[in-house]
């Protein structure tokens, strides 16, 4: 198990309120890792990516069709994507190279889903900004010298 997965299925998982995660790489619109169970095929993948490359408005208006599903879209903006299907839904946030998907079925707190899927897209954008600050820093120093 790679430390990708590991890391959807303790911090995602774990809260016994995501029912499977995956991990899409933005560049290659590939799936780069998911839950145990999860496939998410080419066209979902797609389906993902426009999401976000569409008009948030568009996107909530149309709604997606995902793993061969209709959901309703509860929110949509340039970093989150939220939809709806009766009892069960998708949680989709953007990082600058993931997309990080999250789902809840019936049982489950959707708002659970969320602040986890949320705060490990957020942790995420932080190390990404963190590593680029510190190789900025490092470029001054190398260039001063």
């Amino acid at each position: 198990m790679s430390h990708l997965q590991n890391l959807l299925l303790d911090t995602l998982l774990g809260t016994k309120h995501v029912d499977s995660a995956a991990l899409i790489k933005l560049q290659e619109r590939s799936l780069c890792v998911a839950s145990p169970g999860f496939s998410v095929m080419p066209g979902d993948v797609r389906t993902l990516v426009n999401g976000f490359a569409k008009n948030p408005l568009q996107t909530r208006r149309e709604g997606l069709y995902f793993k061969e599903k209709d959901y309703k879209c509860i929110r949509a903006d340039d970093y989150s994507l939220y939809a709806k299907n009766e009892k069960t839904g998708v949680v989709v946030v953007k990082t600058h190279l993931y997309l990080l998907v999250a789902t809840y079925t019936e049982g489950m707190y959707p708002s659970v889903c969320v602040e986890a899927t949320e705060k490990l897209g957020r942790i995420s954008k932080k190390k990404r900004k963190l590593s680029h600050q510190r190789t900025m820093k490092d470029s001054f120093y190398y260039f001063r010298e």
